[in-house]
């Protein structure tokens, strides 16, 4: 019988090849999330404990450096201000935390973007209907079915898995895939784009 380890690893590339069915989901996400940024839009990202961790990353890619030296893009994590986050749990509830902050933040033109393995978080659910009702396009990450949170999801990456280690490792896969399209992107455009003779 295989141990743990070889088991993880086989259940890992299993869902791995599975996510070749995502591909044209990949490609679309990172098309839209290029207009959102040339047409002057901000991602917004964010999810509870591991997949905050995953919404960071992405942010942290686009804003740094995935391959090319070329131009930050625009992303804001919403988990990473404690003093908002705090503040919003404190006087309204921990289920408001993000869809607060996409109300005030987020408009057309955005992407609001949600890490989720279950899809069941309540602030996850929320803050992608605030998205929803304040014009800006959604992307879940999400596993499975996508739970509750898929309802408010324009485009939905679900990794084809119900297990939480896989699905966050397949949403860093896609979250690096769609680094690289939007690193191609910047940097192609950097080389195209007309002087600015105002300088």
């Amino acid at each position: 019988m295989p141990d743990q380890v070889d088991q993880q690893l086989s259940d890992h590339v299993a869902v791995a090849e599975a996510m070749r069915q995502l591909a044209p989901v990949v490609r679309e996400v990172g098309s839209l999330i290029c207009a959102a940024f040339a047409s002057g839009g901000v991602l917004y990202t964010f999810g509870n404990g591991g997949s905050a961790a995953d919404a960071q990353h992405l942010a942290g890619e686009l804003i740094g450096h995935y391959r090319h030296d070329r131009r930050p893009l625009p992303a804001v994590t919403l988990t990473t201000d404690p003093t908002v986050m705090t503040c919003i749990a404190n006087d309204y509830s921990y289920d408001d935390v993000f869809a607060r902050q996409v109300e005030a933040l987020a408009r057309p033109g955005d992407v609001v973007a949600a890490f989720t393995t279950s899809g069941r978080s309540p602030n996850v659910v929320a803050a992608l209907e605030a998205a929803r009702k304040n014009g800006a396009t959604t992307v879940l990450f999400g596993g499975g079915d996508g739970g509750p949170a898929r309802a408010y999801a324009d485009h939905a990456l679900l990794a084809p898995s119900t297990q939480t280690p896989r699905i966050q490792e397949m949403h860093t896969l896609a979250l690096h895939l769609i680094s690289e399209i939007a690193d191609d992107w910047a940097a192609a455009t950097a080389k195209t784009a007309p002087e600015d003779r105002t300088a």
